[in-house]
């Protein structure tokens, strides 16, 4: 499986992007795709997953309520939705599929991953 993540930028804070992950390669093997992001001197963290084949979502709780994560089966293509932007979404987002039907939050649970996309958010 090979992944093409793009749609970061630099936005001000409140602003929305859009990040897209487009999947392709063995895309029956898929069972879940997420969305980590590494900011500067930190850990890579999880920011949300969904199933490939079922409508379940989950996200990180610092940007519930902000970012939607959405799929579009028909594309191959995996959407991060991110609204009411703060200065601490600063880092480089990352798309990742995962083999595992039951989403998780652990990047080691991901077996593929794609080159990450750099949000930048202004105060």
């Amino acid at each position: 499986v090979q992944l093409q993540a793009c749609g970061g930028g630099l936005v001000q804070a409140g602003g929305s992007l859009r990040l897209s992950c487009a999947a392709s390669g063995r895309i029956s093997s898929i069972g879940g795709v997420g969305w980590f992001r590494q900011a500067p001197g930190k850990e890579r963290e999880f920011v949300a997953a969904i199933s490939w084949r079922a409508d379940v979502t989950n996200y990180a709780d610092s940007v519930k309520g902000r970012f939607t994560i959405s799929r579009d089966n028909a594309k191959n293509t995996v959407y991060l939705q991110m609204n009411s932007l703060k200065p601490e979404d600063t880092a480089v987002y990352y798309c990742a599929a995962s083999r595992r039907v039951i989403l998780t939050t652990r990047a080691s649970g991901f077996e593929y991953w794609g080159q990450g996309t750099q949000v930048t958010v202004s105060s």
